[in-house]
């Protein structure tokens, strides 16, 4: 049903959940910041003068890995997850990871707070917390070091809000940023000797090759609608708002066909019947090992298990041009690709450098991908400097002409480490906050246009592409044309009942958009029968994106 990662971010190369992770070398150099002399650490105060904890290692920790709950946002599909009785997307991949790249001996429990909350018990068993987290859920962070302060508990922390901003935490009392492949390894042995250094970070990007399987044990699936994995990392473009390629470099680095297959035997061992998101930054980054190695082991696989799972991915539009990619990846079981389209301008893009979506037809090339079988959903931006205020009219028209369902408009924002962000400080035009949610309304810069003429046509916009009529009529005009490929078994779960009958109550009877609910229901049920799940799911979509939109 989710068909998204949980990212807030323009990009349609985002995995920002991620503490990123790689093979277990050492590799430097490691720079270190504030480390005390000769390396140790000191206890540090409390406001009361008390000490905060002391550096001595236990032979056998107890390791608290929490994850940050995350804010309703368009990518948290939080108003959608009711219907199916689900309490949370996507789990933590990079923290189950993280997991499993610690000691097997070491003791470790995962808590994420947009499952649970977190209890007295979980912080009293804990020797340390690790927190991976985005810009988008650091409110939820100061709560969880608020708590770990008064109980004196260290901290280790990582993930994208971390490595760009680790300098606003000086609560934390250990980082280990950027891909924790090359920077965990030194901070464990160095934790075990009892010198740890607070800052662990490197600029070298480390092989996927050796990375092991998440440790899927550490939660429960039913929480979940949709498990991840990842199978590269890195991205060949170099868009001006995207941080991707500072995290990740434009080197696209893979895992092997032998370590995916490994990773879909170990959840379908476990259990787990569904969907899986492949976070990549750029799926199609390195098309020859995909189209050799990766996608043909796959299918294979995939039939093998009678096609217990199905798949979505991110992916560049250049997909559209190679149409055997395209079917090997209906055929390992994709149904969908979000695709960062972002500005039907061709100046915006030529500003952005999205050179990818310059010379071609945009509107063509997600009609191809559509027509192979994949569903494209899609990111857009307005507030780049060349938007005049007819963009909002065009990006309506684009939108409602390629059928694109989950399409994601956001302001522009500019993250650290960005091209973008460096330019704009360059032309005094930061400001201070970055919410990490780019359709909250608010930005980090200050816009060409007319701020406020700029905020009334992104509302337009999103009522444009959101309120009921254009929506429904939207959904309508996509699944009569889509294309259906492979005939699979379909499974049904308990939940998919459940979704059925909420919407019929809290969309046919409560809401105020039941007359094109109940419109779409019948058409669906009449013309197009095979359909008629999706329908469902995109009428709650819309539920969900009129909700965080404020178009309710």
């Amino acid at each position: 049903m989710v068909n998204r990662n949980q990212q807030e971010s323009f990009s349609s190369a985002d995995s920002r959940n991620l503490l990123s992770l790689g093979p277990w070398s050492k590799i430097n150099p490691l720079s270190s910041e504030n480390p005390a002399k000769e390396g140790k650490i000191k206890p540090r105060e409390k406001k009361d003068g008390s000490k905060k904890h002391q550096t001595s290692f236990k032979p056998s920790p107890n390791i608290l890995l929490v994850y940050p709950e995350y804010p309703a946002t368009f990518w948290s599909f939080k108003y959608a997850l009711q219907f199916v009785s689900k309490k949370a997307a996507y789990p933590p991949l990079g923290l189950l990871t993280m997991a499993a790249l610690l000691p097997p001996h070491w003791k470790k429990r995962l808590i994420d707070l947009n499952v649970r909350p977190l209890t007295d018990r979980d912080l009293a068993w804990a020797d340390y917390v690790f927190i991976s987290a985005m810009v988008v859920q650091q409110e939820s962070v100061k709560q969880i070091l608020a708590v770990t302060q008064e109980r004196n508990l260290p901290v280790v922390a990582g993930g994208p809000l971390f490595t760009a901003s680790h300098q606003d935490y000086p609560e934390i009392d250990y980082f280990v940023l950027n891909e924790a492949e090359a920077t965990l390894p030194l901070f464990l042995e160095d934790l075990q000797r009892g010198y740890p250094r607070r800052v662990y970070q490197t600029n070298n990007f480390p092989s996927l090759q050796l990375t092991p399987p998440p440790l899927w044990e550490l939660i429960q699936f039913k929480d979940y609608l949709s498990m991840n994995l990842q199978f590269s990392r890195g991205c060949p473009f170099d868009c001006e708002f995207c941080d991707i390629t500072t995290l990740f470099g434009r080197k696209v680095r893979v895992k092997s066909a032998t370590q995916i297959i490994v990773e879909l035997e170990r959840l379908f061992q476990l259990g787990w019947r569904g969907n899986i998101f492949f976070v990549d930054d750029n799926f199609i980054g390195n098309k020859k090992v995909l189209k050799k190695e990766v996608l043909p082991a796959m299918i294979s696989w995939m039939r093998k298990r009678k096609y217990p799972f199905s798949f979505n991915t991110e992916a560049s539009i250049n997909l559209s041009d190679d149409e055997e990619l395209m079917k090997l990846m209906i055929q390992a079981g994709f149904v969908s690709v979000f695709v960062g389209i972002e500005s039907p301008d061709l100046n915006s893009l030529q500003e952005c450098h999205k050179v990818q979506n310059l010379k071609r037809d945009l509107l063509a090339s997600v009609r191809r991908i559509q027509q192979t079988g994949l569903e494209v959903t899609g990111g857009f931006i307005v507030g780049f400097d060349n938007d005049s205020p007819s963009i909002f009219k065009q990006q309506i028209d684009f939108i409602q002409k390629s059928r694109i369902i989950t399409a994601m408009v956001g302001l522009l924002n500019a993250p650290r480490n960005t091209r973008l962000y460096q330019r704009l400080k360059k032309e005094g035009r930061l400001l201070p906050h970055l919410s990490g949610n780019n359709t909250d309304f608010t930005m980090n810069f200050v816009p060409k246009m007319d701020y406020k003429i700029l905020i009334k046509g992104y509302r337009r916009l999103i009522e444009g592409i959101y309120s009921y009529q254009p929506y429904y009529q939207r959904v309508k005009n996509y699944l009569a044309e889509k294309t259906f490929v492979l005939k699979r078994p379909f499974r049904l779960h308990l939940y998919h009942l459940q979704a059925l009958l909420k919407s019929i109550f809290l969309l046919g009877i409560k809401d105020k958009g039941r007359f094109y609910y109940w419109k779409l229901f019948f058409w669906s049920l009449l013309h197009r029968p095979t359909s008629f799940p999706q329908a469902i799911i995109f009428s709650i979509y819309g539920y969900h994106f009129r909700k965080v939109l404020r178009l309710r």
